[in-house]
């Protein structure tokens, strides 16, 4: 054979491999737009739809952007890699719930991080929570909104798993802003939590794991009538340990402000320089119940049950 045939076979041999590296090849960056089509590539100039095409897009460890303001998904949005997804500064990125939630996270080892997102149901739709992890993995959210879901803004159930949450407003949810339970680990920071149906946080154990979770400089706000709502409660019926830490934040508007309840197991809330405001009881306590001695009880009607111990900082 020649050899100008064997150099030109040769090279389309290596310009088809490259084509095919090419094709299959995944994104940092991936992007998706009001104008854009899963059909394709998820790039800047020719971003996708919805969220599903631009995470089989994205590789492991990138980031996904929404371009501008609309809704990005049609069901409910798998997450089953390390991502970013976030909206542009100014754009309203927003997730529907379902039949079900608008996020969830099921396997474990991921990282993901959702930014400057609106996580709202969508009506009549059989929505549940906002975003559900339920696997070990890592979870961050901020600069977000979560409202308006029937059951919890977020909720994350698995042992080892880890929820940050900074910088965002999650309001009236038919149950709880926020859920942890079966071993998570929360750092709750400058959050609103306003008028979820039966309070902000509840840190729950289940099945003798430990659940921990720490609320500083946030307002958990009651809804109205406060019904039967706790602020901020730890519970732990099952074995194990329920633990939460409290400062600097306000708690107003609930049937109890706080809540330590244990039944054959352990469960401790710790308070400090915290205003504890305009509620129906300040606490319910069957469990270990601590403040620092420097918090604020005002306004409140009653105490409520039990006791609180004082216990000054070192």
């Amino acid at each position: 054979m020649p050899f100008g045939t064997v150099l030109r076979r040769a090279l389309a041999i290596l310009a088809f491999l490259a084509c095919s590296n090419a094709v299959h090849a995944q994104l940092f960056r991936a992007y998706v737009a009001s104008d854009g089509s899963d059909a394709n590539p998820c790039t800047l100039p020719q971003p996708c739809r919805l969220l599903p095409a631009a995470l089989a897009a994205v590789a492991s460890g990138g980031e996904i952007w929404m371009l501008d303001s609309a809704n990005y998904n049609s069901a409910t949005v798998v997450v089953g890699k390390s991502v970013t997804i976030l909206a542009i500064p100014g754009a309203v990125g927003s997730v529907v719930a379902l039949g079900g939630p608008a996020i969830s996270i099921t396997d474990p080892g991921l990282n993901v991080s959702l930014r400057n997102l609106v996580i709202v149901p969508f009506p009549g739709s059989g929505a549940t929570n906002g975003v559900n992890l339920f696997a070990a993995s890592s979870l961050t959210i901020s600069g977000s909104v979560i409202a308006n879901l029937p059951l919890n803004g977020v909720n994350v159930a698995s042992a080892f798993s880890s929820l940050k949450l900074t910088d965002t407003i999650v309001q009236n949810c038919g149950q709880r802003g926020v859920l942890l339970e079966a071993g998570a680990n929360a750092e709750i920071s400058g959050v609103r939590l306003l008028g979820n149906g039966l309070g902000g946080v509840l840190v729950s154990n289940l099945a003798g794991n430990t659940t921990t979770a720490s609320v500083s400089d946030s307002v958990v706000s009651g809804p109205s009538p406060a019904g039967m709502s706790v602020g901020i409660a730890a519970l732990s019926d099952f074995g194990g340990s329920a633990l939460v830490s409290v400062t600097r934040s306000t708690i107003q508007g609930h049937f109890y402000a706080i809540s330590s309840a244990q039944t054959g197991s352990v469960s401790a809330l710790s308070i400090s320089y915290s205003m504890i405001f305009n509620n129906a009881n300040k606490w319910y306590q069957t469990g270990a119940l601590r403040s620092s001695g420097n918090n604020q009880f005002v306004d409140n009607a009653a105490t409520g049950v039990g006791v609180i111990a004082l216990t000054p900082m070192e």
